[in-house]
């Protein structure tokens, strides 16, 4: 039997809704006070928190990076640029919940994906990492058209050498960044750079860029020229590349010069090593021979220790010293010899024949002070101030330390080590009258001051009995120039070694300036250790500084100052043609 159903009268139901009316309307108050005050709270107590995290995951400020100036030679040929290319970048905190497209993003960029996750998962905490540096732009819009969250670009510069090895060991290069490491890319750094810039870019939910706001424009760099003609480089690279090869030398360097501006026209050395390949970077490779590197220059220093002799105005070319018998005992237990007795002679067959016994005996005669003095003018034992970084300032011993047997051997390159630099300085300075200048890496717009070494009328005497060294008497005729006077000297050096000097090691010497009427070129070459027979410098640096002359003044297009004389017929012809 069912219970009673007990009826609600009209006026209960009534007081039962409006009960539960003024409950939910109670609720819906509660919450929109509560909501309120939610809110009221994050805009006036946690505005700036979620602002910055508002700006975490929509803007990011990005660097702009700076256009590198070029380097130009002399005539404006492109020596170093900087091209543009793409980096892909990614913010880890967003890639971490597309980990499964890592696969497509290792075979779009190159990587191994292994290693691509571990340069993610390792940064969660940064927001900014480089995935892969220097996209061309078409590869790096593969990459960004596979949308994987996170992922985005940014533009920088990528630094190329056009001339590759041929330049390699003067400019240096920069690193992945655009700064400069060596060369001259490490010595005007700063003015070659610029200033980057920046923006401020907004940014969708899945990284893309949806808006952009520059905060401060990029400066670029200021392009530079520097002294070399890149005509000379190409010729003096394939001649000292030939004959370091030919030779089976261990190493070689030329330097080319302008004598009356102190410019470096050309400047190689072998082995080389391309710039435009980073694996080739390393110091025995990329490091400068001709200014880091230091030698005994043996004979080839002979000409600026006559120098004194000619200052102090007791010798002339056409003086008179007695070699005989072919050696000179000195003290301290040296021996200077010659191959033979070449009896008495003058200064001038002293430097044309080469002769140790006749360079020692003469600097005997002289004080070690005004030798000394000599040698310093020319810049001996200091650095060339061309700034190159890395430069060796040389060796040159104050007097009081030489002692005779110092004296003696100074005389013929032995006791003083210089840079292949000092020495086409110092050739240089001879070839000017008398003046040194500076060194200059960089191109000028008028010859800088000099100081004076020697008189102009020594320098005038020394370039005369150099002329006597490359005529067919001397040791250095096969650096010889047809149609040209040609002043210059050999020298071959035994390299030192432990305990004295080595028999079986050797480094060749030749230095010289043409035309020797009027210069316009200064060159240095330097073999060492060149491996057979053949390794004087007379046999292996003469017949390349011959082929370098011979090209340069045909490329400046310098005029012959020693003509052959007309045959008599021919001028006879001349005079009757009407």
């Amino acid at each position: 039997m069912s219970a009673p159903t007990t009826k609600v009268s009209p006026s209960q139901r009534a007081q039962r809704m409006r009960r539960r009316g003024a409950m939910l309307l109670a609720a819906f108050t509660l919450a929109a006070t509560a909501l309120e005050g939610r809110i009221l709270y994050l805009q006036l107590v946690n505005k700036e928190f979620l602002t910055a995290q508002a700006n975490d995951r929509q803007l990011r400020t990005v660097e702009i990076s700076a256009h590198r100036g070029s380097l130009t030679d002399r005539y404006g040929e492109p020596l170093a640029v900087s091209t543009p290319v793409d980096t892909i970048v990614a913010n880890p905190r967003e890639i971490k919940d597309a980990l499964d497209r890592l696969g497509e993003l290792a075979d779009a960029t190159g990587q191994e994906e292994d290693a691509l996750a571990r340069k993610i998962t390792s940064n969660l905490d940064r927001e900014f990492v480089y995935l892969q540096r220097h996209l061309s732009p078409a590869k790096a819009e593969q990459v960004l058209a596979l949308g994987v969250p996170g992922v985005g670009s940014v533009r920088e510069y990528h630094r190329y050498y056009p001339a590759g090895e041929v330049v390699g060991h003067l400019l240096g290069f920069t690193d992945v960044d655009d700064r400069g490491q060596e060369g001259l890319e490490a010595e005007f750094d700063q003015w070659l750079k610029g200033e980057n810039g920046e923006k401020r870019v907004l940014q969708d939910r899945l990284g893309r860029p949806v808006g952009v706001e520059l905060i401060s424009e990029a400066r670029p760099g200021r392009d530079l020229r520097v002294s070399i003609d890149l005509r000379l480089q190409y010729l003096a690279y394939r001649e000292l590349k030939a004959a370091v090869a030919d030779s089976r030398a261990r190493s070689g360097t030329v330097v080319v010069l302008d004598p009356s501006t102190g410019e470096v026209l050309a400047m190689v050395n072998q082995p080389s090593y391309n710039p435009n390949d980073r694996s080739q970077y390393s110091a025995e490779r990329y490091r400068n021979r001709a200014v880091t590197d230091i030698y005994e220059p043996g004979s080839s220093f002979k000409p600026l220790a006559l120098a004194a002799a000619l200052e102090s105005g007791r010798y002339t070319p056409t003086t008179i010293v007695d070699t005989s018998p072919g050696f000179v005992r000195v003290s301290d237990g040296l021996t200077v010899q010659d191959d033979s007795n070449l009896g008495k002679i003058t200064l001038t067959t002293i430097l044309a024949r080469s002769s140790n016994v006749g360079a020692a005996r003469v600097a005997l005669t002289m004080d070690a002070q005004d030798i000394w003095r000599v040698l310093a003018s020319f810049g001996i034992g200091r650095l060339t101030d061309s700034g190159y970084p890395g430069e060796s300032a040389g060796r040159l011993n104050e007097p009081q330390h030489w002692r005779q047997v110092g004296q003696a051997t100074v005389a013929y390159g032995y006791g003083v080590s210089v840079t292949p630099l000092q020495l086409a300085r110092a050739y240089a300075a001879i070839a000017a009258g008398g003046v040194v200048r500076p060194i200059s890496m960089l191109a000028l717009d008028k010859p800088p001051p000099g100081e004076r070494a020697v008189s102009v009328s020594t320098a005038r005497a020394l370039t005369q009995m150099l002329e006597a060294v490359v005529s067919s008497a001397g040791t250095g005729r096969r650096a010889a120039v047809r149609n040209y006077h040609v002043a210059g000297k050999t020298g071959t050096a035994q390299k030192a070694v432990v305990g004295g000097h080595s028999d079986e090691r050797h480094t060749a010497f030749f230095a010289g300036f043409a035309p020797a009427t009027h210069p316009r070129l200064v060159v240095v070459v330097v073999i060492d250790e060149p491996q057979g027979a053949a390794y004087y410098g007379a046999d292996v640096a003469a017949p390349v500084f011959a082929n370098i002359v011979t090209g340069a003044l045909r490329v400046l297009a310098v005029p012959p100052d020693a003509l052959p004389p007309m045959p008599l017929t021919v001028v006879a012809q001349a005079q009757v043609t009407p």
